[in-house]
């Protein structure tokens, strides 16, 4: 059926439930598993992903087991699973008031209060942009559409193969990380630095399937982006930078890393930050355009209204903004309280529930049209998270008027990263959120019963992210943070992108920021941009956003996550040559295998996901109960070596067994 055309018409919507008490009960019991998977994955290695599709696969598993569910009830389980997998992007941000000490943990409230007010206010400025950027426009919406298509396949065959495929996956991945993390006899990964003349140049790549799923998900464009980044990080400006600057106190791999973390990481950020203005501005015009249409002609409950076009009211929709103003105010005053500013907390408190909630609507607009056009995985969230960072710590010390010194500075740093945190929220949500709307346009859903569904789904992950974060600090802890006792330094938790705005805004508020690596990036980053598009004039994808990240990503996460893109890339080309040589031909029939075999990848790679990342989320509190990292361990540091080779090849043997999977034709083609 057309993407354009639903597939439940509102005279056989009434023969069909939609949002149900156990839809509802089974997409939070979803959340649960997919939260803890993405903040695992997030903390972890800097990637999180999208949980819609395999949400879908777990809830047409699951309501076939209990008798049955129509396409609309499904739907409305991934809707509020994916809501909620995507508040996990708070962690670009948030993790920043452990690593400055301004946190020891993550306090309850707070930190639900960031999710909920942040991920409410996505929700609320996706709707009154719905009839603009999805019913009212020929946007693509790729994530949007996959996700209808696996719904309506899985509707249309009834076949149980898609969550075997999943479930599968996850027990091999799970098997493999309790095997690496837990049981430490396979190895994690390779690497290895060489100096030549001075130049230290570092190669090395991990052992997660996991990551090699994350490759397969964004596809061989972004890989070969991130790919870019690498080379010029690790293969341009380090060897450079470690030749003028030669540190003989340190092995090649800690001076080579000591220049990346300090300055090569700042380049990036810069190619970032620019990445994000292009696409804000470029923008402009559409997403201003489209609040006009919205506010003009958005639906609401009546009955006047197409089923199909029911959302929430628009003045349900602004009164909700206007009183998430109020607890949003309340959270900075409480934050800035221990500053012990006076008068000027209400004025501080004041004008960042402002600055949230304008900036955060103009982010969030551009976040959603960019998902539309592009897809959720090209939307500038990092971008939106450095641009924010930088804007707040900056302006801060102006509404302030004074410094405190270090205590003052630490203060500014937790503020700009509390203010980036919620709207980094913000913009994820309303970004996500207008993908799920897509999905129901094609599949006939009701836009309102979405609604609810994520604000229900919003919810649910607001409550379980703090307990969830706070486990996995206290089991693990954070690179650059306080150490507790029984962790092992070794196996703490990179959180690359946190540290990346930590580092930005504590250059900022104690003007101590190398600013010619940033502008190095910014002018790299706008020779990027231009090549983007020249580049997507001729329909080739090759996005400015995705270098700048592979600049400042662990060398291993990045290798690891390319293997896994051109692996899909080497197994399309496979199977489209071995349909070929079957005399089969390579119209429509063709097309229909590819994308059959593409979307069991995609739900294998979802299982690798989630098997690796709920198997460390579970050794986490392992370590917590024993008091100590590495509480089942059975091999000591004596075994590395060999487990390193066992890793390795574990890895290659799952490499071969994924690649042959996923280029096998599930239908193959016949001539007519």
């Amino acid at each position: 059926m057309d993407a354009c055309n639903p597939t439940i018409t509102p005279k056989t919507q009434d023969r069909q439930a939609e949002l149900t008490l156990r839809g509802i009960a089974l997409g939070a019991a979803i959340t649960v598993v997919f939260m803890a998977a993405n903040l695992y994955m997030g903390l972890k290695t800097g990637m999180t992903f999208s949980s819609s599709i395999p949400a879908a696969m777990i809830s047409m598993g699951a309501f076939r087991l209990m008798g049955g569910a129509g396409i609309l009830e499904n739907n409305i389980v991934q809707t509020q699973a994916s809501a909620a997998g995507t508040l996990c992007n708070v962690i670009l941000a948030l993790p920043g008031l452990v690593l400055i000490g301004h946190w020891h943990g993550f306090p309850f409230w707070q930190t639900t209060a960031v999710c909920l007010l942040g991920g409410l206010l996505g929700v609320a400025f996706s709707i009154p942009l719905r009839r603009a950027l999805v019913s009212g426009s020929d946007l693509p919406y790729p994530e949007g559409i996959a996700a209808a298509e696996v719904l309506k396949t899985g509707h249309e065959e009834q076949g149980g193969h898609g969550l075997r495929d999943l479930l599968g996956a996850a027990a091999v991945a799970g098997m493999i990380g309790l095997a690496t993390t837990g049981l430490k006899i396979l190895g994690e990964g390779l690497n290895g630095a060489v100096s030549l003349g001075g130049a230290v140049f570092r190669s090395g790549t991990g052992f997660s399937l996991a990551l090699v799923g994350v490759g397969y998900l964004v596809g061989i464009g972004a890989c070969l982006a991130l790919l870019t980044g690498v080379l010029v990080a690790w293969g341009i400006a380090v060897p450079i930078l470690t030749a003028l600057s030669p540190d003989p106190g340190k092995s090649a791999g800690a001076a080579a890393e000591a220049v990346w973390s300090g300055q090569v990481r700042l380049m990036g950020a810069g190619i970032i930050a620019v990445g994000g203005m292009w696409t804000v501005g470029s923008l402009a015009r559409p997403i201003f355009a489209s609040i006009r249409a919205a506010l003009s002609g958005s639906g609401g409950l009546g009955k006047d209204h197409p089923r199909e076009e029911r959302d929430l009211p628009i003045t349900w929709v602004a009164a909700a903004t206007l009183g998430l103003c109020v607890p949003l105010a309340i959270l900075f005053g409480y934050f800035a309280q221990p500053a012990d500013l006076g008068s000027l907390m209400i004025v501080l408190a004041v004008a960042a529930t402002l600055f949230t909630v304008l900036f955060g609507f103009l982010m969030a607009a551009a976040c959603g049209y960019l998902a539309g056009l592009l897809g959720s995985s090209s939307s500038p969230i990092s971008g939106i998270g450095i641009l924010t960072t930088m804007a707040t710590a900056l302006l801060l010390p102006v509404i302030l008027g004074h410094s405190a010194g270090a205590e003052g500075d630490r203060f500014v740093t937790g503020m700009a990263l509390l203010l980036t945190s919620v709207i980094i929220t913000t913009s994820s949500i309303a970004n996500d959120n207008l993908q799920d709307l897509k999905t129901g346009q094609v599949v006939g859903a009701t836009p309102w019963h979405q609604q609810v569904a994520l604000i229900l789904g919003v919810g649910v992950g607001a409550v379980v992210i703090a307990p969830l974060l706070a486990l996995l600090y206290e089991a693990y802890g954070f690179v650059g943070a306080p150490a507790h006792e029984g962790q092992d330094p070794g196996s703490a938790m990179p959180a690359p992108q946190a540290a990346l705005m930590t580092q930005i805004a504590n250059g900022i508020t104690q003007s101590e920021l190398p600013w010619s690596m940033v502008l190095i990036g910014a002018g790299l980053g706008v020779v990027l941009v231009a090549a983007e598009s020249w580049l997507k004039r001729r329909n080739l994808t090759f996005p400015a956003l995705t270098v700048g990240i592979g600049m400042y990503l662990p060398l291993s996460v990045e290798m690891t996550i390319a293997i896994g893109g051109v692996l899909g890339w080497v197994a399309e080309r496979r199977l489209r040559a071995r349909i070929g040589s079957d005399g089969g031909k390579t119209g429509k029939k063709a097309d229909k295998a590819v994308g059959a075999a593409r979307r069991r990848g995609v739900l294998l790679a979802s299982g690798f996901l989630v098997g690796e990342s709920c198997v460390g989320v579970l050794l986490a509190g392992t370590d917590l109960l024993a008091g100590h990292s590495a509480a089942i361990a059975i091999a000591g540091k004596d075994f590395a070596p060999y487990a390193t080779g066992l890793g390795l090849a574990v890895f290659l043997a799952g490499l071969i067994v994924y690649l042959r999977m996923v280029s096998t034709p599930a239908v193959t083609p016949r001539e007519p």
